[in-house]
């Protein structure tokens, strides 16, 4: 059987805001990046889950800024502008299911995810 962990609300909402920091990339250049590096860095220290939460929100964030950078060829092409529409369409419904997963103390696997930090 597997184990059930508990995490504090405290946990559970520094958990989510590493996730919903993500947003910020949509108001400032790289925010996507910088939000949940802050709140990791924050935090870090003090609980395993808010830990493994700001590693997998950066670990996104990275590849997501990886793969819009590959789309910019792709522009020439005119597809580069569907693989970026959903590539965005992707980031928003991830951030929203991580954030809600992490508030109710449950991890999320986020797709396409290389993972730069373990």
């Amino acid at each position: 059987m597997q184990e059930i962990k508990v995490y504090s609300e405290s946990e559970r909402n520094w958990g989510m805001l590493c996730h919903l920091s993500a947003f910020a990339g949509f108001i400032i250049p790289l925010g996507g990046i910088l939000g949940p590096l802050i709140f990791w860095l924050l935090r870090k220290e003090e609980s395993v889950w808010i830990n493994r939460n700001g590693k997998a929100s950066l670990n996104f964030q990275l590849s997501m800024l990886l793969y819009h950078v590959l789309c910019i060829p792709l522009f020439i092409l005119l597809i580069g502008f569907f693989f970026l529409g959903v590539l965005i369409f992707l980031e928003i419904v991830c951030i929203v299911i991580a954030s809600v997963r992490a508030a109710n103390g449950q991890e999320f696997i986020y797709p396409l995810s290389i993972p730069f930090f373990q």
